[in-house]
């Protein structure tokens, strides 16, 4: 089969789709339902999702929280330093973590920085190839950093969401003057796994009401985690969609939502977001069988077409950015096996579009089975 040309994957989305807020209630967002085997589309609201389910049904969800990884600080000369965490440094002692710096080229290794209140200083100790830093953080009372970042940091929207620096900011104890610190995160979501830099938006829309209708309905539960790094909003630049080189995220599985994922099945395995597809296939592109422990390991997955599927039957989704790595995924799981998919999706979009959906991490959901 000859490369995929990148612009395949390309559309024009109108700016004002690009939705900046969240639907007022989690799930009155919209829903578009693709059923492959009719090859047709229908409109709802997410709220009607128990009509699409039935029971013995398991939904395979992202536990991972959203870390608040954005923090601000100022170097000695007084220049503004933007510090965004990405992960704790397996390599570096102490406090250090892998983060990216803002401005980068001013700060070299030495460099130090340090919060306006006094809550921290930190020091780049080394410097990676592609522009990241390891920072060394020195907290009051050796404060872990993640806890530092839950009282000083600033959620870490995707940048299609503006928003004034002031809004970003933590409020303690004022939700109201921040919603994006509730709303970006879904409300399953495990504190102690707070592990995230981009929330896995296809949860977004669940409601711990819907949750407990599903639940009622014989809908079951199989939590993961997959570390969402920023990788996830990293554009396709190359000519090829087979050119690109994939961004790699940590991911656990625990024992039960590994034997989830083998027969005997009740019903289809659902995954909330392609951060759970990217998961179940990166897990069974490597085991045949559940193992009697939980599982970790790095997803470098790369799923587009014609790419097919062996764990996954149906697909809760938002719509994906142009040239990603997402919609790559989505055009796969449409057409499994075979490269239709790609047009599909480009005619489903553009129904989407003339109807007016809300589009990427606060907007509307697909639902494909």
């Amino acid at each position: 089969m000859p490369p995929l040309d990148a612009q395949l994957f390309d559309y024009t989305l109108p700016e004002h789709l690009v939705a900046q807020t969240p639907a007022a209630r989690r799930d009155h967002s919209r829903l578009l339902v693709v059923d492959r085997a009719t090859r047709s589309v229908s409109h709802h609201t997410f709220a009607d999702l128990p009509r699409f389910l039935r029971a013995g049904d398991t939904l395979f969800r992202n536990n991972a929280a959203v870390l608040p990884a954005r923090l601000r600080a100022r170097r000695p000369t007084g220049g503004q330093v933007e510090c965004f965490l990405l992960r704790p440094s397996e390599t570096h002692p102490g406090q250090t973590w892998r983060c990216l710096i803002k401005p980068g080229k001013k700060l070299p290794v030495g460099a130090t920085f340090a919060e306006a209140t006094g809550a921290f200083h930190a020091e780049i100790v080394a410097r990676e190839p592609d522009g990241s830093a390891y920072v060394r953080f020195h907290t009051v009372g050796d404060e872990p950093v993640p806890t530092l970042a839950n009282r000083v940091g600033e959620i870490p929207l995707p940048p299609y969401i503006l928003r004034p620096d002031a809004a970003t900011r933590h409020q303690p104890h004022a939700a109201a003057l921040n919603p994006d610190r509730a709303r970006y995160q879904t409300v399953y979501a495990n504190p102690a796994r707070q592990v995230a830099v981009a929330a896995p938006t296809a949860g977004l829309h669940f409601t711990p009401e819907l949750l407990a209708t599903l639940s009622t309905q014989g809908i079951h539960y199989a939590d993961l985690t997959l570390h969402v790094g920023l990788g996830t909003f990293k554009p396709i630049t190359t000519a090829t969609i087979e050119e690109h080189a994939i961004h790699r995220e940590l991911y656990e599985i625990p024992v039960a939502a590994q034997r989830a994922l083998f027969p005997p099945l009740p019903g289809r395995r659902i995954a909330v977001g392609t951060t759970s597809v990217r998961t179940v296939e990166d897990f069974l592109a490597h085991h045949a069988a559940p193992l009697d422990h939980p599982h970790l390991a790095e997803a470098d997955i790369f799923i587009y077409p014609p790419r097919t599927f062996r764990g996954i039957d149906a697909l809760i989704t938002n719509f994906h950015q142009p040239r990603s790595t997402l919609l790559c995924l989505v055009s796969a799981f449409l057409t499994p096996g075979s490269t239709e998919g790609i047009a599909w999706l480009r005619d489903i979009y553009a129904e989407a579009i003339a109807r007016e959906y809300r589009f990427f991490s606060y907007g509307d959901a697909m639902l494909i089975v």
